[in-house]
């Protein structure tokens, strides 16, 4: 099975590219230069020429602050770009898989988020995602679309690497303890999209498998401060540094982007759908600490190991 992704250097598609072998999946990265999500150009001419059973549109425009800064360029990548990948997966009558985030809801539920709650993003990142999905929705293509969440994987920039490095000078961090959800390792990510991408396009034209649905880790609900504190408890386990967590409100640490007060999504339509279901993110965690802190001690987050 081939499938080509959108990106080359994403946290979702440096995943899929690892674990595809093991799942006897070619992953077929497609990045700058052939190919831009900003301006596309021939998309149609590139993905016949790959030949893929699946796309997977990964590539996205992910700088959620800067964007509040640059919402013509977050569009045209998230919405419009999007929009293209799709419109060439219906020409070619390829399946898609198209990854979307949490942050097209406004975080106020106090429960997990279904695919049927309203939707109401709260800045310009989560809104051209939002015109991501709909441009997608309304191409024709036979389409899944997958909204993650508090994705963090042993390479690229994310949370748990940028606690490990605080951690190597600091002996207390101030983290955010009222934002609301489940950290989602990368590579649980591109395990389930490579599961629902073999059933998806081994099925042919089946409405059921198509539509959005939601993809979080299992596990019980966190915030950032308990996140933090799980990563120094792994990190001290291994014989890295410990530093204390102060938990602070959001208001205390303010940004040009708002973000959800919770994120966390029902996954149950997934599971119900694809038998798809993604791990404990605790567990997921330590799998990612063993790749991120040294036996002799101390994080490896520097040089190729980033």
């Amino acid at each position: 099975m081939r499938i080509a992704v959108t990106g080359k250097t994403g946290q979702v598609v440096t995943a899929l590219i690892e674990r595809g072998p093991a799942a006897a999946v070619e992953i077929v990265a497609l990045g700058r230069p052939e190919f831009n999500l900003a301006d596309p150009g021939d998309i149609v001419a590139l993905f016949a020429k790959v030949k893929p059973d699946v796309i997977v549109s990964a590539a996205a425009y992910t700088a959620v602050d800067k964007a509040e800064t640059e919402p013509d360029l977050a569009f045209a990548v998230n919405g419009t770009g999007a929009g293209v990948v799709a419109g060439a997966a219906a020409a070619l009558d390829i399946p898609l898989i198209h990854i979307s985030t949490d942050y097209v809801f406004d975080g106020a539920k106090p429960s997990a988020w279904t695919e049927d709650d309203p939707v109401a993003p709260l800045g310009v990142y989560g809104a051209s995602k939002l015109a991501g999905e709909r441009e997608v929705l309304a191409s024709g293509a036979r389409a899944v679309v997958l909204r993650v969440a508090w994705v963090y994987a042993p390479f690229g920039a994310n949370f748990a690497k940028t606690m490990l490095r605080l951690a190597e000078t600091r002996d207390s961090l101030s983290v955010v303890a009222d934002q609301i959800g489940a950290p989602t390792s990368a590579l649980d990510i591109a395990d389930a999209i490579l599961a629902v991408a073999k059933r998806f396009s081994a099925s042919g034209p089946d409405p059921s498998l198509e539509g959005v649905f939601h993809m979080g880790a299992s596990g019980p609900d966190a915030s950032w401060a308990d996140f933090a504190e799980a990563i120094f408890e792994g990190a001290a386990a291994r014989g890295g540094n410990k530093p204390t967590v102060d938990r602070i409100a959001t208001a205390d640490y303010p940004t040009p982007a708002r973000r959800p007060a919770r994120s966390r999504l029902d996954s149950s339509k997934l599971a119900s759908t694809y038998g798809v279901a993604l791990p404990d993110w605790r567990q997921s965690l330590e799998v990612i600490l063993d790749r991120l802190v040294s036996p002799a001690g101390g994080p490896i987050i520097k040089g190729r190991q980033e």
